[in-house]
């Protein structure tokens, strides 16, 4: 009985420690080590905020597109549609990027990405037949950051003409944001929208003051205007 007792309390001993350890090890150490290693880049574990004189306005790893007013000239680098059935661009709405569910035999589909192509080859003055395939089809979030070279390549002459930038200015502002493939294999180049339009705002402002005084105001979900940002 006493054997029986001292081990009992013997494991008991070892079970309580070991709990203390793990508490210390996973519920202490593990959380502070993942911290630490995300204060490396502060910013993107915050999530990658794009701050100016104004405070926060949006996110770098969000894409929402800006929509400029009935009239006015067009600035900006544009992103990936988020439209759907009822509005097939659906511009400066981040509510817009529900799926559509829509196949790749649907009627409406073939409808909507026609809409698009034609849409984008009239704003760029091209042949709908040189607007690339992610010009008109959305990402799996619709709110897709980048956009391909191509599609950056083709909006380049329409912003240079615009906000009175040469066109090598335009072009060195793209690519100063243009990332490669992920470890140098996986997927294709691609352009921060985001980036390259606050670029082109600080290069040419009166353009972007014209085109939408607000632009980068108009796309922010409401919790990026917390005073907290400013």
């Amino acid at each position: 009985m006493k054997n029986f007792v001292t081990g009992f309390a013997r494991q008991c001993a070892v079970a309580l420690l070991a709990l203390i350890a793990l508490t210390v090890v996973v519920g202490g150490l593990y959380p502070v080590a993942v911290w630490g290693i995300s204060r490396v880049d502060a910013t993107a574990a915050e999530g990658s905020f794009v701050t100016d004189v104004r405070g926060c306005t949006t996110s770098t790893l969000i894409g929402v597109d800006q929509r400029v007013p009935a009239g006015h000239p067009d600035p900006f680098l544009h992103n990936r549609v988020a439209g759907g059935v009822d509005d097939p661009m659906a511009p400066g709405d981040p509510s817009s990027s529900g799926a559509s569910n829509l196949g790749p035999n649907s009627p409406e589909l073939v409808k909507i990405i026609a809409a698009r192509r034609a849409m984008i080859a009239q704003r760029e003055h091209v042949a709908p037949s040189q607007v690339p395939a992610d010009a008109v089809t959305g990402s799996g979030s619709s709110l897709d950051p980048d956009i391909s070279s191509a599609y950056a390549a083709l909006q380049i002459p329409r912003i240079a003409r615009v906000t009175g930038l040469p066109v090598e200015r335009v072009r060195e502002i793209v690519a100063a944001h243009t990332e490669g493939r992920q470890l140098g294999f996986l997927g294709e180049e691609r352009v921060n929208v985001q980036q390259v339009n606050r670029d082109l705002a600080a290069a040419a402002p009166k353009a972007f003051d014209v085109a939408a005084p607000k632009a980068f105001d108009v796309a922010a979900p409401k919790a990026f205007h917390d005073p907290g940002c400013r």
